[in-house]
């Protein structure tokens, strides 16, 4: 047997990418059909991120929120068996029970449980409107755990969103991006979802990930802006 014959396969981390998608009544119509076709678009990316990383193994974990919440995936999913499934909009937005869901599960006896290890999770969390309960209390729960707080957290906020609640969520004005338009949410979520999986399966610092996808957000909204001042892409007059 050769030395090549002897090498094993370093197991990699796992590093979680959430979605917190609000599916209230509000986001009925062209918002949710944009956003199920956003996500769905991008999984494919998603999966050559993950299998092309040496590193870390990227899963997926989705919950809905509006009338009460539900977790989409039962567990964290591996991106080569995932499919995604359309949500329906219906309700109101139960901003608050989704925080203290989403607090449950960043836990390693729940979803940070992998044997390997796991990196800082990331969370995207999409919404259009303002809370309907009591969000403080969830999001100072939040707060409080430790793997929120080394997470990367990201907010799109669609129209009528509330974003200085948003802002709190992810900690800056920096990383909630506004959403006006179909083109707009298509092209954030994949932005955000690959921008943030790369540097969140990267070695490194903790610290300066949130950081870094701070920078590639103001440096993409600067470049569109240019764009729309220059009139080159008429995709976002794409309204809903």
């Amino acid at each position: 047997m050769g030395v090549l014959d002897e090498v094993v396969e370093i197991p990699r981390k796992t590093m979680i990418l959430f979605f917190l998608v609000d599916t209230s009544s509000s986001m009925a119509g062209d918002k949710i059909a944009s956003l199920n076709e956003g996500i769905r678009d991008v999984i494919p990316d998603l999966r050559d991120i993950s299998n092309d990383n040496a590193d870390a193994n990227i899963k997926i974990a989705v919950l809905d929120f509006a009338s009460g919440t539900q977790w989409i995936t039962e567990s964290p999913q591996p991106l080569d068996a995932f499919e995604w499934q359309d949500l329906q909009a219906d309700g109101v937005t139960d901003l608050g029970e989704a925080f203290a869901e989403l607090n449950s599960k960043l836990s390693k006896d729940a979803f940070l449980q992998d044997a390997v290890g796991s990196y800082a999770p990331v969370i995207i969390l999409i919404s259009d409107g303002a809370p309907t309960d009591n969000y403080r209390k969830g999001l100072d729960a939040l707060r409080s755990n430790r793997w929120f707080q080394v997470a990367i957290r990201i907010a799109l906020a669609v129209d009528g969103a509330d974003e200085e609640i948003l802002a709190e969520f992810t900690g800056s004005p920096e990383t909630v991006i506004q959403i006006s338009n179909k083109a707009m949410m298509n092209r954030m979520i994949r932005f955000v979802s690959v921008t943030s999986s790369r540097i969140g399966s990267q070695l490194g610092g903790v610290a300066s990930r949130q950081q870094e996808v701070e920078k590639a957000i103001t440096s993409e909204m600067a470049e569109l802006a240019e764009m729309e001042e220059l009139d080159v892409e008429k995709s976002f007059d794409d309204s809903w």
